[in-house]
């Protein structure tokens, strides 16, 4: 399960072309974002069952992640790139063991939130990752189109074609995607003025999926708390459960819809109250889509600048490759 980025020529030319496609795709309603319907997978997580596995030096679903998840970024280069014009440097390489908060080498994390319920004091346990949206606006809109809406209801960053430019996270209402500056494409191209490196989040475990296997986290939870199947099945056990317990459900407008159900027997708005928040630590706060009113136009203008640096950039980077060929060809 050890993906490792492979930095090249090739991926850096596959970004280039995906960009070219945003660009003349007229409203930008390309193939890779999949509408939310029959067939697709969705996932519940019961609020009720979750108990953080305060039992364990780390929630399971922590744990396993991690390890499956180990390996799949490389190294970052030393020293890394200082980007122009932020001068920020993003590294979590030398922090891979924390685990309270989304890294980009954490995945999952268990928030707790302290509320009064039922008479008296109550802890809850919320697993949070990313929420795979129905409708992302991080992949309708991500210039280098290296974010896709899979079929099966997976959102996943493509490592390979991502310049960690976090567009994506600036339209995530959550913001989870996190980014390790040092590795990508970015580093063949223009390290100081283009890119910072790739975003990362959870991708559902999309390999496992493809194999018809259960995610990692999913997988690991001892309590059963967290579930995945067709879509249909899952909105409708939610709906059940939330009516048995008198409960609430998060996930099913919020951002326009998601393929991630939260199931509470305390109202959402009063878990958002008392949750930490802050970088890497989302809230649980109702959530209107970003961008939904975006036409074509709009995204068209959005991506143009980045589109025409590539242009330029995919210009020099021919030229160079010519010249390299003409230059062998001459040694001989």
């Amino acid at each position: 399960m050890k993906k490792r980025v492979n930095v090249n020529r090739r991926g850096f030319l596959k970004s280039l072309a995906a960009a070219t496609a945003i660009g003349t795709a007229g409203a930008l309603n390309v193939p890779r974002t999949a509408e939310a319907g029959e067939g697709k997978l969705a996932t519940l997580i019961d609020l009720t069952r979750c108990n953080g596995c305060v039992d364990k030096e780390s929630p399971a679903c922590v744990s396993a992640c991690k390890k499956i998840k180990a390996g799949s970024l490389p190294e970052p280069v030393d020293p890394i790139p200082v980007p122009f014009p932020t001068r920020k440097v993003e590294d979590w390489s030398k922090k891979k063991e924390v685990a309270h908060r989304l890294t980009p080498y954490n995945l999952i994390y268990v928030q707790q939130a302290q509320v009064d319920a039922d008479g008296g004091p109550k802890t809850l346990f919320i697993p949070r990752r990313c929420m795979h949206c129905d409708n992302p606006a991080c992949a309708t809109l991500c210039p280098f189109a290296a974010n896709h809406k899979f079929e099966n209801g997976a959102v996943v960053i493509d490592p390979e074609t991502c310049f960690g430019g976090a567009k994506c996270q600036t339209l995530c209402p959550w913001q989870i995607p996190q980014r390790q500056s040092g590795i990508g494409v970015y580093l063949k191209v223009m390290p100081t003025m283009m890119g910072n490196g790739i975003m990362v989040k959870c991708d559902l475990c999309t390999d496992l999926l493809k194999e018809g296997k259960t995610p990692a986290c999913i997988e690991a939870c001892p309590q059963k708390a967290m579930s995945i199947g067709p879509r249909s099945e899952i909105y409708a056990r939610a709906e059940a459960l939330a009516a048995k317990i008198g409960g609430y459900i998060y996930g099913k407008t919020e951002n326009g819809g998601t393929s991630t159900l939260y199931v509470s027997a305390v109202p959402f708005d009063k878990l958002d109250a008392v949750v930490h928040r802050g970088p890497g630590e989302p809230g649980l706060g109702a959530v209107k889509r970003r961008m939904a009113g975006t036409d074509g136009m709009g995204k068209a203008v959005l991506a143009a600048p980045v589109i025409g640096i590539a242009a330029g950039v995919a210009g020099a980077f021919a030229a160079l490759s010519k010249r390299k060929d003409r230059l062998k060809k001459e040694k001989r």
